[in-house]
C-alpha cells in the first residue's frame, strides 16, 4: 500500500511539472544568471579555480594514480572524475539556489552536495552511461538525452527527489522545448569556449556564470522550493 501511493506520488509530481506551459527565453536567461553570479562572483570564481587545481594535481600524478603518458586515466582521475567530481559540481547550484531565493550563503556551502551523495552520484552516473549508450546508437539519442538532462541534478537538489524520478521529470519537461534548450546549450557550449580561448582564465568566470544560466532557467521553467533542501 505504502509503495502504490508512492508510485502515485512520484506520478503526480512529474505529471503536475510537465504539464507546465512555458516559454523558453533565453536573454532572460542570461541577463538573470549574471545578475546571480554577480552578487557572489568572488567565491564563485575561487571555487572554480580550487575544482581546477585538485583536477590538475590528481590527473599530474604518477601513473597509475595520474594519467598516463598518452592520456590514459589513472586510479585517482577516474575515481574523482566518476564519485567527487558531480558532487562537488552540485554545489555550484545549491549556492546558486541560495542566491536566487535572496538566502544568506557562505563559501562551505559549495560542499553542501555531499549532505546528497547518493542520488546527486547516481543521477551523474545513470544519465552519463543512458547519454553515453545514446550517442553510441547513432548519435541522434545521445544528443537528445544530453539537453533533455538538464535539469536532473537541479531537480534533486532542489526538489528532494529520487535520481530516477528526477531524470524522468527533466526529460519530460525540457522535450516539450527541446530545440529552445538545445540552442540555449549551444550558445553555453560557446560560451564557455571563448572562457578558454581567453588566455583559459576566462573560465572561471563563464563556468560558474553558466550554471547560474541554467538556474535561472529553471527558476522559470520549474520554479524554486522556497526553502533549501540541501540543509543537513
Amino acid at each position: 500500500m505504502l509503495a502504490l501511493k508512492g508510485i502515485i506520488a512520484v506520478s503526480s509530481f512529474s505529471s503536475n511539472l510537465s504539464d507546465r506551459d512555458y516559454t523558453v527565453s533565453i536573454g532572460q536567461y542570461f541577463g538573470r544568471g549574471w545578475e546571480i553570479f554577480k552578487q557572489f562572483a568572488g567565491a564563485f570564481v575561487v571555487y572554480t579555480l580550487l575544482l581546477t587545481i585538485v583536477a590538475i594535481v590528481i590527473a599530474n600524478l604518477p601513473a597509475p594514480l595520474g594519467n598516463g603518458s598518452e592520456g590514459e586515466p589513472g586510479i585517482l582521475s577516474s575515481i574523482y572524475q566518476l564519485i567527487f567530481a558531480p558532487i562537488l559540481f552540485a554545489g555550484y547550484y545549491i549556492v546558486a539556489f541560495q542566491i536566487a531565493r535572496n538566502r544568506p550563503r557562505e563559501f562551505s556551502d559549495f560542499f553542501r552536495g555531499f549532505n546528497k551523495f547518493l542520488p546527486i552520484f547516481l543521477v551523474s552516473l545513470v544519465s552519463g552511461v543512458l547519454i553515453a549508450l545514446g550517442f553510441v546508437l547513432l548519435i541522434v539519442p545521445g544528443l537528445y538525452l544530453a539537453v533533455a538532462y538538464l535539469f536532473a541534478q537541479p531537480l534533486v537538489i532542489d526538489k528532494n527527489i529520487d535520481f530516477w524520478q528526477a531524470l524522468e521529470t527533466s526529460r519530460q519537461i525540457i522535450t516539450k522545448k527541446w530545440f529552445s534548450f538545445f540552442g540555449l546549450a549551444i550558445l553555453l557550449v560557446l560560451l564557455n569556449l571563448a572562457g578558454i580561448l581567453a588566455l583559459g582564465v576566462g573560465i572561471l568566470v563563464t563556468l560558474p556564470w553558466t550554471i547560474c544560466i541554467l538556474t535561472a532557467a529553471y527558476e522559470n521553467v520549474v520554479g524554486l522550493n522556497s526553502v533549501s533542501e540541501a540543509a543537513p
